[in-house]
């Protein structure tokens, strides 16, 4: 069995402590979750209570999964206390790690994100950044899948790249089953854009979400710009801008966002031709859907079926 341990640190975030247990927990028994501290000692929480665990630092050793939910900013530094380095040196090599939120802090800060892409909660990009100038920090998405590290923005992004590890691990079947026990979306694109601060369009009969439905119901159709524009009855200029303002992507990304994300469920659950899939989904060839989806996630259709057909036995 899968073992994920939790290390929870000082000052830690109730919500996200709990989003392991919550999500892999409900895995019908794939996964065991343990909640540790570095020292076996209870932790404080930024509430108004203290958490009481079991184990110390020594179980981080038999860990599959290691994940690192956020704690208080004050607590965070450039460089780790003792105890917390000690703990996180115990990690087997290979062990796959996790954080969410800030603890993408504590990670870097253990070294562990040298050189490689990561992201945090976007408000906190910027002291990220200052502190570890090593980190390839995108705080624009929504988790960041860098193999055997794993680092996501804020609260739910936290249940998304958990969502998102057991797709990896057992198929979108399991996963999906999974988001409905919890009642959440099942699937999020890492890539999508974090919910930044930004001013909110007022809502009116001029928005883009009627559009955005519209053509999800006709992906296998070619869909210009002045397609979806005329649908909305706006200019292609004010079309392109009130949809960057609502979604935070342009529509044509949106829609070979939207076109992959249908592509790869077919992948996942039928045994349709490549050729099929790509007209199903709106590409023109299959050399189209086999490009986009090379880009997107770095791998062809053939490779990510076979991926999920041998996470599904």
């Amino acid at each position: 069995m899968h073992r994920v341990v939790v290390l929870a640190l000082d000052g830690f975030y109730p919500f996200e402590l709990g989003i392991p247990q919550r999500v892999f927990g409900s895995a019908d028994g794939r996964y065991e979750v343990l909640t540790c501290t570095v020292d076996g000692r209870p932790v404080r929480s930024d509430s108004d209570f203290t958490l009481s665990v079991e184990q110390g630092a020594e179980v981080l050793r038999t860990a599959d999964t290691v994940v690192v939910p956020p704690c208080s900013m004050s607590l965070i530094s450039a460089e780790l206390p003792a105890a917390v380095a000690d703990a996180l040196a115990q990690i087997r090599p290979g062990t796959r790690l996790v954080s969410i939120c800030t603890g993408a802090f504590v990670l870097a800060a253990a070294g562990l994100l040298d050189g490689r892409p990561a992201t945090t909660h976007w408000a906190l990009a910027d002291t990220f950044r200052r502190m570890f100038p090593r980190v390839a920090l995108d705080p624009k998405v929504l988790f960041v899948d860098d193999g055997d590290v794993l680092t996501s923005a804020g609260a739910a992004s936290g249940v998304d790249v958990c969502l998102h590890l057991i797709r990896e691990d057992h198929g979108s079947e399991v996963a999906n089953s999974v988001a409905r026990r919890c009642v959440v979306p099942p699937w999020r694109d890492g890539g999508q854009a974090q919910y930044i601060e930004q001013p909110v369009p007022e809502p009116s009969a001029t928005g883009t979400a009627a559009t955005r439905e519209w053509a999800l119901a006709r992906l296998d159709q070619p869909l210009s710009l002045a397609d979806l524009a005329g649908h909305a009855r706006m200019s292609v200029r004010t079309f392109a801008r009130r949809f960057q303002e609502e979604t935070g992507t342009s529509p044509g990304r949106w829609l070979i966002g939207q076109r992959l994300h249908r592509a790869r469920r077919l992948l996942e659950s039928t045994d349709l031709s490549v050729d099929r899939i790509a007209g199903e989904v709106g590409f023109a060839t299959a050399a189209s859907l086999r490009h986009h989806l090379q880009a997107s996630i770095g791998v062809s259709p053939a490779a990510y079926r076979r991926t999920f057909l041998a996470g599904a036995r």
